[in-house]
Order: C-alpha cells, then structure tokens, then sequence
C-alpha cells in the first residue's frame, strides 16, 4: 500500500530555499569571519576561537530550549513557522554587526564581537534553524517526502554555500574592500536571507495535530524540559544522529575557515576557494537529486554505509596530495568524495524523523522539536568547534594575519587543520554510522507490536 502524500513540489521547493536563507547568514559566518577578525580587524586568532567556544557552549543550552518552546507553541500558523518568520529578521541584523566592528580598542573588539555572535547563534539562528528543521515531521507523514524535502534543503544548502563562497571574495573587493567591503557584503546577504526566508515560510504549511497523532490523536500531556532531556537520552539513535551532526558540522566548520588561508598562503590565489567549494558541493548536489529513489530502493542504511567506506578513502587520498599541494588531483578526490558522502546529508533530516517516530513508539510522546534540536546544535556547535579549533590551530602554528609571508611551521599547520583533521572525522562518522539502524528499529517495533 502506498504511503498518503501530503506534499506538491512547489511546497518541497519552497520548503528547501529555506536553506539558502540561513546559509546567506551562517554560511557567510562560518567560512569568513576568522579572516575577516584575523586580517581586517587585526584581532588574534586562538583569542577568537576561545570565545567562539565560550558562545557554543551557551548555545547547546538554547537549542533544547528553543525546541522545547516550539512544541509547546500553538498558533493559526503553526508551531514552528511563526519562528523560522520573526527570527530571522534578527539573524540578519546581527550579521550585520558582526561583519561591522567598530574601531573601539582590541579589548572591546573581543567583546563586542562576543555578544554579537553569541546573539546571532545561541537566540535568533537557534529559533530560526529548530524551527525549519522541525518542519520535516510538521508538515508530511510520508517518508519519502521527509527525504525528499531533506535532500531538496541540502541541494540548496550546498548551491548557497558555493555562492558565498565563490562570490564573497570578489564582492568584499568590489565594494572597497577591508571593513567597508566586508560590511556591504553582509548587508547584501542579510537583505536578501530576509527576502527568502518569508517566501519560504509562506510556501509550506503545517498539518493539524490530530493528523500528525494519527490513530493516537489523544491529547498529548506537555513535557518539561528535563523530562524531556531524559527522553531524548533514552533514544540512541538521537544521540548517534547528533553525534553525526557535531562531527559533520565540526569539519565543515575546520575545512571551510581553513580554506581560504589555503588558497591564500599555499596556492597564493584566494579566489580558487570557489573552484574547491564546487569540486566539494557539485558531487553532492547530483547525488541529493537520486538520494531519495536510492533510499526507497536499498534503504537508508545500506546507501549511507556504502558511501562512507568510499569517503574514507577518497579522504586519505585527499590528505596525501594537499600536503603535495597537487591542485588537480586535490580537485579530483574532493570530486569522488561528494559523491560518497552526498547520501548521509540528504538523509539526515529523514533520520531524525525515524528517530523522532522512534520515541513516539517507545515513549508514546511527541517531541519534535526538541527532537530536531540536534539538527540546530550540530550545525551550529558543530561548526563553531570547528572554527574555533580552526582559530586555535592556526595560533597553534604562529600564524599572524598581519604578516605578509606565514612562517613554515603556519604553513604547515594550514595543511593539517585543512586536511588531516576531515580525514579523522571521517573515520569516526563511519563508525557511528555503521550502528544507526533507526529503520530496522522502528519496523521491528511494529512487527512486535502488530499483534
């Protein structure tokens, strides 16, 4: 028996531009505001990576919260639209600052810049981001859809994040460059995140309660905070599934901050960060298109494992020729490992909504948005570990954003942070992935329970 579809395409496109929206904001954070602070504004690197770490440890806080908050929210628009809507525009305007320190002092500099991360990430992109991704269980039933929308996000995710990367550059230096480049450039994509994330959020609605409760459509008794912790820690497949997102996330976060000083002080042509980017996101972007029909096919599982024993290779391969700082073999591996790891990003949204059914069936409680917290806090202390680390490396190494030329010891520590520590990660995705059988689990269950 076919499975009931809720969805139309305009309604899964519309849902997936939602990642551009938060990837004109985080993406243009996460890849440039280290050499934009280490560069532009002359402030230390290992300095800025502490206080990014100091943020992300307030802001795994906030994403329970705010998950708990969004499934507790009832209004005519929803649960988690009304949120993904009215944060954003606060997304934006602190993006703005961030990419705008004033001239005030080194010391106030670092403050400055540690309230306004801290308020872009741990309250507005924290509701923002919960909010969007808790649309996947919100709005469709049907598994495919849920892979169908995470992978349509994902194609858009990586289309946005290769235009940030590939354009930022050109536009910083269009626009006067140092910090009135830096700055017009925010601005631009600040003002255009807000556009797209209203088209977005108009695009798709939420289904009523009793649809998503089904034939347990009681009434739901509300979960505290803790209780809800405790939920979410009984449910193993949650904590693999985050585990994923930090260490995901934590890579991008290390190879897209470290990219640019690689282009700059390796290949000496910082623009050649575009090219890397589409060799990484162009592989990824084909396999999202034809994750779902894989998916339906061999199953989520199968398709994910088989991708990540190709990633483990392609990555070694990848270590290897950037310390030969071999350009085009360089490109072709980044090329084979898109394809390898493309499944387990279109997928990730579809696992949580099996892990999320799998609390419903063991716990008999809904718990969405707290469910998709994970999503939010991986992407964004993931990331912020990552850029931390990256920070933390880089001083590790001597390197001075004020100098022309980068001692050897620099140098090196760029081919380290850039391509041994994704090699690493890698190997420990593979493992968790190896133990995520969150379908088996919940087909299991209902055999057990069918009779």
């Amino acid at each position: 028996m076919e499975e009931k579809r809720y969805l139309k395409w305009n309604n899964k496109l519309g849902y997936g531009i939602g990642d551009v929206a938060a990837n004109c904001s985080y993406g243009l954070v996460t890849s440039f505001v280290l050499i934009y602070l280490t560069n532009t504004v002359g402030l230390n690197a290992g300095i800025v990576g502490t206080l990014i770490m100091a943020s992300k440890l307030l802001d795994g806080v906030s994403d329970i919260i705010f998950g708990m908050i969004i499934d507790r929210t009832k209004t005519k628009m929803g649960k988690a639209r009304p949120w993904m809507f009215g944060s954003q525009f606060g997304v934006s305007v602190t993006m703005v600052m961030l990419f705008a320190i004033p001239d005030m002092g080194a010391n106030m500099q670092y403050v400055y810049f540690f309230i306004t991360y801290t308020l872009m990430n741990v309250v507005f992109y924290t509701a923002s981001n919960i909010a969007y991704a808790s649309l996947t269980s919100l709005t469709t039933k049907n598994a495919n859809e849920r892979v169908q929308l995470g992978s349509i996000r994902f194609i858009f995710s990586l289309l946005t994040n290769l235009v940030v990367a590939s354009a930022t550059v050109g536009l910083v230096a269009k626009y006067g460059g140092g910090a009135k480049g830096w700055k017009t450039v925010a601005i631009i994509f600040a003002i255009a995140a807000l556009i797209i994330n209203t088209i977005s959020v108009l695009s798709i609605k939420e289904l009523p309660e009793e649809e998503l409760l089904g034939d347990r459509s009681e009434a739901q008794e509300k979960v505290s905070l803790v209780n809800g912790i405790k939920i979410l820690i009984k449910n193993k497949f949650y904590l693999m599934i985050l585990a994923i997102y930090v260490l995901y996330y934590g890579m991008m976060g290390v190879t897209q901050t470290v990219g640019i000083y690689y282009m700059t002080y390796i290949f000496e042509q910082p623009s050649l960060l575009g090219t890397f980017t589409l060799a990484t996101l162009l592989p990824m972007i084909i396999v999202l298109a034809v994750t779902p029909s894989l998916v339906k096919k061999k199953g989520m599982y199968k398709v994910i494992n088989l991708g990540y024993d190709g990633a483990i290779i392609f990555r070694g391969l990848f270590m290897v020729f950037a310390f030969m700082a071999s350009k085009g073999l360089m490109l072709i591996t980044l090329l084979l490992n898109g394809f390898c790891t493309g499944p387990l990003v279109g997928s990730l949204n579809a696992l949580i909504s099996e892990s999320s059914d799998y609390t419903y069936r063991t716990q008999n409680k809904r718990l969405d948005g707290m469910m998709f917290s994970c999503s939010s806090f991986g992407i964004k202390v993931g990331g912020g570990i990552g850029t931390a680390a990256a920070g933390w490396l880089l001083a590790l190494g001597g390197f001075n954003g004020q100098a022309t030329v980068q001692s050897a010891a620099a140098v090196n520590m760029i081919k380290i942070s850039y391509a041994v520590v994704p090699f690493i990660v890698v190997i420990l995705m593979k493992g968790i992935v190896k133990m995520l059988k969150v379908e088996k689990a919940n087909k299991d269950w209902d055999a057990e329970h069918s009779a």
